[in-house]
């Protein structure tokens, strides 16, 4: 990887969006399910985008996070509720990946959005949760990204002798660990487990030098003097794409194939509107997440949102791609005791569930 190519930089606009983002999530939270503000433009006007089907009775917990993607246009403009009006959805509010696995295995949800390492994780020993991915909400950019405090470090190149804290086990220390792979200096930095809250501590006390880090952690840093040389964007090119993904519980996906279908179609409007119309997603986005509309028009950028057909495609569902990824992020997590052990047989390659998928990509 050459690094002084590969090498992104967010934007004022993105530095500005990233930080009231991470503002408003410290002191005031997330919005729950349905909008509560702008009344005006009260979600319950949305109309479904295919005929609703009211033999639908399916009671479905649904978890979500405060992630910008088709997720919450999809929870914000109320579709679920719209196109199976007899169904029972609960929408619940997860903080990590890890409360995600926790729930999962308390059975406590039926489906959730997650990051691919921590489905993995869900999926492995000693959990072994028999989970589904169903969709890929989005392919992580920019939104994870490598920042660093000296200015003079352009590239990962300058990075030799440094310490970079970074969460172990999570979709960024896949991609750092790929990054220093690639560029041979795996055994020439120090990379040390610290949670997010944690990393912005030790930047304030000189014990790093820099993070890879996601919201609101990455925009707290940028607004430390930090800068970024690298980010998740990066690693997929070099062939290790981290994902935020929904995965489904094996009995709940394999017992509600009606729902399945129409859940697929909704979530695949959610996408559309992201790609096409962004105007329409930034306001979602913007009541959810807490932010101004401008500001989560630029947070949009830090992601790419594959659209059904593309899902449905050789890359993801429709051929080894999706698998081998995740198979990849599990051998990578066994490697770094993220997980007790590898899951046996072939359970990673079996996560992905495209069966809703191709159906409606007909």
């Amino acid at each position: 990887m050459n690094t002084s190519t590969s090498t992104r930089r967010p934007g004022t606009a993105l530095r500005m969006a990233a930080a009231t983002l991470g503002v408003v999530l410290a002191l005031s939270g997330c919005v729950q399910s349905g909008r509560t503000s702008h009344p005006d433009n009260f979600a319950g006007e949305t109309t479904c985008p295919v005929e609703p089907d009211p033999s639908i009775t399916t009671s479905a917990r649904i978890a979500w996070q405060a992630i910008p993607n088709g997720d919450l246009v999809v929870k914000d403009l109320q579709l679920l509720e719209a196109c199976m009006p007899e169904a029972q959805i609960s929408w619940l509010k997860m903080n990590s990946g890890g409360d995600v696995i926790q729930a999962f295995g308390s059975d406590s949800l039926d489906i959730s959005q997650v990051g691919s390492s921590p489905a993995v994780k869900a999926a492995s020993p000693p959990l072994s949760k028999e989970i589904k991915v169903i969709w890929i909400s989005d392919v992580i950019g920019e939104a994870e990204s490598l920042v660093v405090k000296d200015p003079a470090i352009e590239s990962l190149d300058d990075m030799s002798g440094k310490t970079i804290g970074v969460p172990f086990g999570s979709t960024a220390h896949y991609s750092l660990l790929t990054a220093l792979g690639e560029e041979g200096l795996s055994g020439d930095v120090r990379v040390i487990n610290l949670a997010p809250d944690a990393i912005l501590a030790a930047w304030q006390r000189d014990e790093i030098d820099a993070a890879w880090i996601w919201e609101p952690t990455l925009s707290e840093l940028l607004g430390e003097e930090g800068h970024t040389i690298l980010s998740s964007e990066d690693s997929a090119g070099l062939g290790a794409p981290t994902f935020d993904l929904v995965a489904g519980t094996e009995d709940f996906i394999s017992g509600n194939p009606d729902f399945m279908r129409m859940w697929t179609l909704v979530q695949a409007e959610g996408t559309r509107i992201l790609n096409e119309e962004p105007e329409l997603a930034a306001t979602s986005i913007s009541v959810q997440l807490g932010v101004e509309k401008e500001d989560a028009q630029d947070l949009l950028d830090g992601y790419l949102y594959p659209t059904l057909e593309e899902q449905a495609g050789e890359e993801y569902f429709g051929g080894d791609g999706l698998a081998d990824a995740l198979t990849s992020t599990a051998e990578f997590l066994e490697s770094q005791d993220g997980i007790d052990a590898l899951a046996d047989g072939d359970v990673y390659e079996q996560m992905p569930y495209g069966d809703a998928i191709e159906e409606v990509a007909k």
